[in-house]
């Protein structure tokens, strides 16, 4: 797995309004005013508040695509090209307005600066690669190792193109950080719509992060928040994932079939997870 851009190219004029400089002059007023220091010379940006979507469940959170775009890219595996970006990002947390996800977000950025490189990827790979509960590949939750999932992989490639998002190639359409950009590029209906889909599978992977003391646990309270509270029938899908694991064919794999609760986490050493990342990518060592 790789991060869907670099936190410069994703918190970049053409990639997240409410951090550029130029998409100033269109913001509403009422917008908050925060100083940023990035690459160029010192800037003032002003981050608009959240324009009114139709939901009339919608929890208003200040800068909001802000938020989904450094949810996107520190959920990344922590490369080379995100702690050469590592001031950038810095910045752009602190620069969020006050709200419950940016807190969450402060929280998690001393967290992950307190950790050496060597020691953040170790635990990126403990945490996402070799854990079930907490695989970043949402269709998986939702359709397992059935043929329903190759379906679902090809509709959220189409609705990518359909809103004119093209990811990063090589990586999966599910895959959580891919989504997240997405969401915060198209907005509150086609973008997290593709959240609210896959509620459940979010729900696991925060409270699987949150029996571990992950640090990455604050990133997805971040997302929980802004996405609202957790439905009693998300919340009933969430435990039976957690107890039953996801759907599977009769064909498939018999290890798919054991459930999330049981403990198991693969031998040691083994990495768990789809198919397609059933190995940690070349270069990503614990």
């Amino acid at each position: 797995m790789t991060t869907p851009t670099s936190a410069s190219a994703a918190l970049s004029p053409a990639t997240s309004p409410a951090l550029s400089a130029a998409g100033r002059a269109a913001s509403a007023p009422g917008g908050t005013t925060a100083t940023v220091q990035g690459r160029a010379p010192r800037r003032k940006i002003s981050i608009p508040l959240l324009r009114r979507s139709r939901r009339r469940d919608l929890v208003e959170v200040p800068a909001r695509a802000d938020v989904l775009a450094l949810c996107s890219v520190l959920l990344g595996y922590p490369d080379e090209a995100l702690y050469a970006d590592l001031d950038l990002l810095g910045e752009a947390v602190a620069a969020l307005p006050a709200s419950a996800p940016a807190a969450h977000l402060a929280v998690f950025w001393r967290a992950f600066t307190d950790q050496t490189p060597a020691q953040a990827r170790a635990h990126y790979v403990e945490t996402f690669d070799l854990r079930r509960r907490s695989s970043l590949f949402l269709s998986y939750y939702l359709h397992g190792d059935t043929r329903q999932r190759g379906m679902a992989l090809l509709s959220l490639k189409q609705r990518y193109r359909a809103c004119g998002f093209t990811p990063e190639e090589g990586e999966l359409p599910d895959y959580l950080p891919m989504v997240l950009e997405f969401a915060s590029r198209a907005g509150t209906g086609a973008g997290e719509g593709v959240l609210r889909a896959h509620r459940p599978g979010i729900e696991l992977i925060r409270r699987s992060l949150a029996d571990r003391g992950s640090w990455y646990q604050e990133i997805l309270e971040a997302v929980s928040v802004l996405l609202g509270p957790v439905s009693d029938r998300h919340r009933t899908e969430a435990d039976q994932l957690a107890s039953s694991g996801p759907p599977s064919d009769d064909a498939g794999l018999e290890i798919a079939a054991m459930p999330y609760g049981s403990g198991w986490t693969g031998s040691p050493g083994t990495p768990f997870g789809p198919p397609e990342y059933t190995c940690a990518p070349a270069g990503r060592q614990p």
